[in-house]
């Protein structure tokens, strides 16, 4: 039974996966719905299978042969394993990168704490978990005016409404033990541009978007920062995409669909193996019993 669940959720991921269009259609949260689910249901249906099978044990009555309960335990206990030596990496690397930014000054700048980092490329971004810092280089304060500067920062202020750093990092984690999947990469740069595409929308809401396009041209930088600890207004991995981003925001703009609970359905899927541990456990207390 073991062997058979781990087969079908991985045939089921593989699929899910390789069948369906990666691309985002549509637009705002129909579109990044979309490609939420086709990232995050594979892994998340591959992990609640594992966490099942390790919860129901190594012994069971064996289907094929007699070692396959133990198999089956030590394949669900290596995707585990790697889930978790993948976390404190992430968690670590996080942290680092919060240590070195707090060695850097930090000022006032148009009402906002910011942390001044020298480097003479124009760089902004928001660094940490669930209260991240902003950072922002001399570069960016040298060539930037205010009003440019304002749209910079309503841009990141629009990540923190969106908590993506906090949200990213656990994408960005998925991302990492299950990077065997097919068009994962691909799924995670689509991701990271929506998740900019958002942003500005939501900076367009507080300041003139032509402001905030023109920003947009005069940092797109190739400073690198890992994606998973930090949202960034021009950032490495979108840099090829500017115009996508340029497009998104001076193009008319429609009503926005309001998320609603079939948005996220797909998560119901991911805890479908879950079910699987109470028929477990009634048939070992039956065999048990006889």
């Amino acid at each position: 039974m073991h062997l058979m669940m781990i087969l079908t959720a991985l045939g089921l991921a593989w699929l899910w996966r390789y069948k369906a269009p990666f691309y985002a259609q549509g637009s705002g949260n129909q579109c990044w719905h979309q490609v939420l689910s086709l990232f995050a249901l594979p892994p998340l249906l591959l992990t609640m299978t594992a966490v099942s099978v390790l919860y129901m044990g190594a012994e069971e009555k064996p289907m094929f042969w007699q070692w396959q309960g133990r198999f089956s335990y030590l394949i669900v206990s290596s995707l585990l394993g790697l889930a978790v030596i993948s976390l404190l990496k992430l968690a670590y690397q996080s942290w680092q990168t919060q240590q070195r930014l707090r060695t850097c000054p930090q000022i006032t700048l148009l009402g906002k704490r910011s942390r001044v980092v020298a480097n003479p490329l124009p760089f902004s971004a928001l660094v940490g978990f669930w209260q991240p810092e902003l950072m922002v280089t001399e570069g960016l304060l040298a060539t930037l005016d205010n009003e440019h500067l304002k749209a910079v920062f309503q841009h990141e202020q629009g990540h923190y409404y969106y908590r993506d750093t906090f949200w990213f990092f656990w994408l960005g984690w998925v991302r990492s033990y299950t990077a065997w999947l097919p068009h994962t990469e691909a799924l995670w740069q689509e991701l990271l541009l929506l998740r900019e595409i958002r942003a500005d929308g939501w900076a367009a809401q507080q300041v003139d978007p032509l402001l905030l396009a023109e920003s947009l041209l005069q940092v797109v930088s190739t400073v690198s920062l890992p994606a998973d600890s930090c949202a960034a207004f021009s950032c490495a991995v979108v840099r090829d995409r500017t115009s996508v981003r340029i497009e998104a925001l001076l193009a008319p703009k429609s009503q926005e669909q309001p998320t609603n609970f079939w948005s996220w359905s797909w998560l119901l899927l991911a805890l479908l193996p879950l079910l699987a541990v109470p028929f477990h456990t009634c048939a070992h207390l039956a065999a048990t019993a006889h």
